[in-house]
């Protein structure tokens, strides 16, 4: 990673158009296909992508109880302390019962929880597992009070689901599992198959062909959140430890190759050092090959003159990841407008949000931190509106709709109200 510095302007490093229109024009055809033959068709991908050893769709309920029976002790441990975190914060969310709000004498007006009925989780694997995926999406999805939770993942070469994935999953009490990936998964949880009925929402990360399926299969059913290649911004000073920083950036890039990590600091000295610890901490990574082109494409180390600078760049930028490893971090979390999520201090590494502090780890990527939240109980459920009016409350309020209705050239809601007017005085 080479230092460069910059003034207060902004990072140039996202490019989201490159082959583009040939992925999506590859992903329509795999929907459609999917659309047209079913299970067939995601048996078909599944082997060819997946493994040639895919038998049935759907996992067994033996499956998942073998994979909870062989847990080691240990993680499961750590897996439950993660649940634990997370279901405290995701219930911490949506706990206080919503006030009922008296508009006017007689005209009450509140708002009643109602989670989504069924959703699909999409949950990567193949070379790689992903337990703690499995906890961030279904961990809200239940504190929501989602009565259908599905999740969909690809097997491995031998034609397995990850055993962790199938054991907190298990873990979860979550049944319905699916041995499907890639863009057919979100196919067949968008617009159903023999095997799987359709949801109303999907959720979870995956490759550019699962991003893509989602955001075009979204004309027809929710999805969580756009998203795009992991990324980590780090505010440091010269009170931040440079192994740390660096391992930090290291835990971002070994993601993906295309994964972004970006350092800006006030401090050459600080800049210097870390350049090196990346040298070193990258040659024993065992995950090095892949972190290696992901810093030479994607990382950069920015000298900026001030934090306030550096502030006004990651707001610019708006990353998935923010770390402040400043002095004083807190005396600069009112100046932070577009972050996936920040972690506040040099003990407050990403990796803490990744696995087990209880904030969510599903977040905006590619600039969607500007309009987007961090995936939370709020994503799996909706808030329905309700209003309570009486005989006395709608003389008072009914001339004021009688006018506006008038005024649009809506007479039939105009007449929806004065038929339930005792006198005409409240009208113009």
């Amino acid at each position: 990673m080479k230092v460069v510095r910059k003034s207060a302007q902004s990072l140039t490093l996202r490019d989201n158009s490159q082959g583009r229109q040939e992925m999506n024009d590859l992903v329509v055809k795999i929907i459609d296909s999917v659309k047209e033959f079913g299970d067939e068709k995601l048996l078909e991908l599944g082997r060819k992508f997946d493994s040639p050893k895919l038998g049935e769709l759907r996992v067994t309920k033996a499956e998942i109880e073998e994979a909870v029976r062989l847990l080691d002790p240990g993680l499961r441990k750590s897996l439950e302390l993660s649940i634990a975190n997370q279901r405290k914060f995701q219930q911490s969310i949506i706990e206080p019962k919503p006030a009922v709000v008296e508009t006017m004498p007689g005209v009450k007006v509140w708002r009643e929880w109602r989670p989504i009925e069924r959703v699909g989780l999409y949950v990567p694997g193949g070379l790689a597992a992903y337990p703690s995926t499995v906890i961030m999406n279904v961990v809200p999805a239940q504190v929501s009070g989602c009565k259908n939770v599905v999740i969909t993942t690809p097997v491995n070469r031998s034609g397995q689901v990850s055993q962790s994935v199938l054991a907190v999953a298990g873990l979860l009490g979550v049944d319905e599992i699916y041995k499907v990936g890639g863009a057919q998964a979100i196919a067949a949880l968008a617009y159903g198959t023999e095997t799987i009925k359709p949801v109303y929402k999907i959720f979870g990360p995956g490759n550019q062909f699962v991003t893509v399926a989602k955001q075009l299969v979204q004309q027809d059913v929710a999805i969580d959140m756009p998203a795009g290649p992991s990324e980590i911004l780090i505010i440091a000073d010269d009170t931040a430890n440079p192994a740390w920083v660096a391992a930090d950036l290291l835990s971002q890039a070994e993601h993906g190759k295309d994964s972004i990590s970006i350092l800006l600091t006030t401090s050459q000295k600080l800049a210097t050092s870390v350049q090196q610890e990346l040298s070193v901490q990258l040659e024993a990574l065992p995950t090095k090959e892949v972190a290696r082109v992901s810093l030479e494409a994607n990382g950069q180390i920015v000298l900026v003159d001030s934090i306030e600078a550096a502030l006004e760049l990651a707001n610019d930028f708006a990353p998935e990841h923010l770390e402040l490893c400043v002095s004083e971090p807190d005396n600069y979390l009112s100046a932070i407008c577009n972050a996936g999520a920040v972690f506040v201090g040099s003990f407050t590494p990403e990796v803490a949000g990744d696995y087990a502090s209880g904030s969510n780890h599903v977040l905006p990527t590619a600039g969607f931190a500007k309009s987007y939240s961090g995936l939370s109980v709020e994503a799996f459920g909706k808030w329905v509106e309700f209003q309570s009016i009486t005989k006395q409350g709608f003389q008072e309020l009914g001339g004021s709709v009688v006018n506006i209705a008038e005024a649009e050239g809506l007479w039939a809601h105009a007449e929806a109200a004065k038929r339930r007017l005792i006198s005409k005085r409240n009208l113009k």
